[in-house]
Protein backbone atom coordinates (compact mmCIF):
# COMPACT_ATOMS: atom_id res chain seq x y z
CA UNK A 1 0.00 0.00 0.00
CA UNK A 2 1.08 3.26 -0.36
CA UNK A 3 -0.66 6.41 1.63
CA UNK A 4 0.78 9.97 2.23
CA UNK A 5 -0.38 12.79 4.34
CA UNK A 6 -1.71 11.39 7.07
CA UNK A 7 -1.91 14.20 9.24
CA UNK A 8 -2.62 12.35 12.67
CA UNK A 9 -5.97 11.39 10.71
CA UNK A 10 -6.40 8.37 13.16
CA UNK A 11 -9.47 7.44 11.97
CA UNK A 12 -8.31 7.16 8.15
CA UNK A 13 -5.29 5.50 9.26
CA UNK A 14 -7.18 2.78 10.96
CA UNK A 15 -9.56 2.48 8.04
CA UNK A 16 -6.49 2.54 5.42
CA UNK A 17 -4.75 -0.56 7.61
CA UNK A 18 -7.82 -2.70 8.50
CA UNK A 19 -8.21 -2.51 4.62
CA UNK A 20 -4.33 -3.38 3.94
CA UNK A 21 -5.09 -6.59 6.48
CA UNK A 22 -7.92 -7.81 4.19
CA UNK A 23 -6.22 -7.53 1.38
CA UNK A 24 -2.81 -9.55 2.52
CA UNK A 25 -0.86 -6.27 2.48
CA UNK A 26 3.21 -6.90 3.74
CA UNK A 27 4.74 -3.74 2.74
CA UNK A 28 3.38 0.30 3.16
CA UNK A 29 5.29 2.70 1.93
CA UNK A 30 4.49 6.24 3.75
CA UNK A 31 5.33 9.53 1.56
CA UNK A 32 5.32 11.33 4.62
CA UNK A 33 3.42 14.06 7.11
CA UNK A 34 2.83 11.56 9.58
CA UNK A 35 3.21 14.75 11.84
CA UNK A 36 2.98 12.86 15.76
CA UNK A 37 4.68 9.56 16.70
CA UNK A 38 1.85 7.93 17.85
CA UNK A 39 -0.04 7.50 14.37
CA UNK A 40 3.26 4.83 13.92
CA UNK A 41 2.52 1.94 16.10
CA UNK A 42 -0.97 1.86 13.85
CA UNK A 43 1.88 0.46 11.25
CA UNK A 44 3.05 -2.29 13.75
CA UNK A 45 1.61 -5.41 11.58
CA UNK A 46 3.62 -4.19 8.13
CA UNK A 47 7.18 -3.50 7.22
CA UNK A 48 7.11 0.12 6.71
CA UNK A 49 8.74 1.65 4.74
CA UNK A 50 8.66 5.77 5.11
CA UNK A 51 10.23 9.66 4.71
CA UNK A 52 9.60 12.62 7.01
CA UNK A 53 7.58 14.69 5.45
CA UNK A 54 8.03 18.55 5.78
CA UNK A 55 5.29 18.84 8.22
CA UNK A 56 6.44 15.94 10.66
CA UNK A 57 7.06 16.83 14.15
CA UNK A 58 9.18 15.31 16.73
CA UNK A 59 11.92 12.84 14.23
CA UNK A 60 13.80 11.85 17.36
CA UNK A 61 10.44 10.25 18.84
CA UNK A 62 9.67 9.26 15.58
CA UNK A 63 12.48 7.37 14.52
CA UNK A 64 12.37 5.88 18.04
CA UNK A 65 9.03 4.54 17.64
CA UNK A 66 10.03 3.46 13.75
CA UNK A 67 13.08 2.63 13.82
CA UNK A 68 15.02 2.83 10.43
CA UNK A 69 11.87 2.55 8.98
CA UNK A 70 11.47 6.04 8.28
CA UNK A 71 13.94 8.67 7.30
CA UNK A 72 14.76 11.42 5.41
CA UNK A 73 14.04 11.19 2.02
CA UNK A 74 14.12 10.87 -0.53
CA UNK A 75 15.19 7.26 -0.14
CA UNK A 76 15.44 3.98 -2.25
CA UNK A 77 14.45 0.56 -1.81
CA UNK A 78 15.00 -3.15 -3.51
CA UNK A 79 11.72 -4.68 -2.61
CA UNK A 80 10.48 -8.15 -4.17
CA UNK A 81 12.98 -7.48 -6.64
CA UNK A 82 11.23 -4.26 -7.63
CA UNK A 83 13.27 -0.83 -7.11
CA UNK A 84 11.36 2.07 -5.61
CA UNK A 85 12.14 5.36 -5.15
CA UNK A 86 10.09 7.60 -3.00
CA UNK A 87 9.94 10.88 -1.12
CA UNK A 88 7.49 13.26 0.29
CA UNK A 89 8.14 16.40 -1.43
CA UNK A 90 8.67 16.08 -5.45
CA UNK A 91 11.73 18.20 -5.56
CA UNK A 92 13.54 15.69 -7.44
CA UNK A 93 10.81 13.48 -9.28
CA UNK A 94 11.34 14.49 -12.90
CA UNK A 95 15.36 13.90 -13.04
CA UNK A 96 14.19 10.39 -10.85
CA UNK A 97 11.75 9.39 -13.16
CA UNK A 98 13.63 10.31 -16.25
CA UNK A 99 16.52 7.95 -14.68
CA UNK A 100 14.76 4.81 -15.73
CA UNK A 101 16.47 3.47 -12.75
CA UNK A 102 13.17 2.65 -10.84
CA UNK A 103 10.48 0.36 -11.45
CA UNK A 104 8.44 2.92 -9.29
CA UNK A 105 8.47 6.08 -8.02
CA UNK A 106 6.13 7.39 -5.36
CA UNK A 107 5.55 10.93 -3.33
CA UNK A 108 3.34 13.09 -1.55
CA UNK A 109 3.39 16.92 -0.38
CA UNK A 110 0.70 18.10 -2.91
CA UNK A 111 -2.19 16.14 -1.74
CA UNK A 112 -2.91 15.28 -5.29
CA UNK A 113 -3.63 12.04 -6.68
CA UNK A 114 -1.03 11.23 -9.52
CA UNK A 115 -1.05 7.90 -11.33
CA UNK A 116 1.01 7.47 -14.23
CA UNK A 117 3.53 5.52 -16.39
CA UNK A 118 6.74 7.23 -17.53
CA UNK A 119 8.45 4.69 -20.05
CA UNK A 120 9.12 1.29 -17.32
CA UNK A 121 8.55 3.64 -14.33
CA UNK A 122 5.43 3.87 -12.51
CA UNK A 123 4.89 6.87 -10.66
CA UNK A 124 2.54 7.31 -7.57
CA UNK A 125 0.99 9.82 -5.12
CA UNK A 126 -1.39 8.10 -3.46
CA UNK A 127 -3.07 11.64 -2.44
CA UNK A 128 -3.56 12.91 1.10
CA UNK A 129 -4.92 10.06 3.72
CA UNK A 130 -6.07 12.68 5.86
CA UNK A 131 -8.56 14.25 3.42
CA UNK A 132 -8.37 17.68 4.77
CA UNK A 133 -7.36 19.54 1.92
CA UNK A 134 -9.22 18.08 -1.41
CA UNK A 135 -12.25 16.07 1.10
CA UNK A 136 -11.03 12.96 -0.40
CA UNK A 137 -9.19 10.78 1.64
CA UNK A 138 -7.42 7.86 -0.45
CA UNK A 139 -4.66 5.46 -0.91
CA UNK A 140 -3.46 3.13 -3.33
CA UNK A 141 -2.97 -0.47 -4.29
CA UNK A 142 -0.25 -1.89 -5.88
CA UNK A 143 0.30 -5.22 -6.93
CA UNK A 144 4.13 -5.18 -7.46
CA UNK A 145 4.68 -8.14 -9.70
CA UNK A 146 2.33 -6.93 -12.67
CA UNK A 147 2.38 -2.95 -11.84
CA UNK A 148 -1.41 -3.46 -11.51
CA UNK A 149 -3.12 -0.66 -8.75
CA UNK A 150 -5.94 0.39 -7.21
CA UNK A 151 -7.06 3.47 -6.05
CA UNK A 152 -9.21 3.23 -2.81
CA UNK A 153 -11.00 6.31 -1.14
CA UNK A 154 -11.23 5.37 2.66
Amino acid sequence: MVISDTHDNIDKVKKAVEEAKKRNVNVIFHCGDIIAPFVIPHFKDFKLYGVFGNNDGEWLFMREKAGDAIKKGPREEKVDGKMVAFMHEPFLLDAIVKSQMYDYVFYGHTHELDIRKEGKTLVINPGEACGCLTGKSTVVFLNPETGEYEVLEI
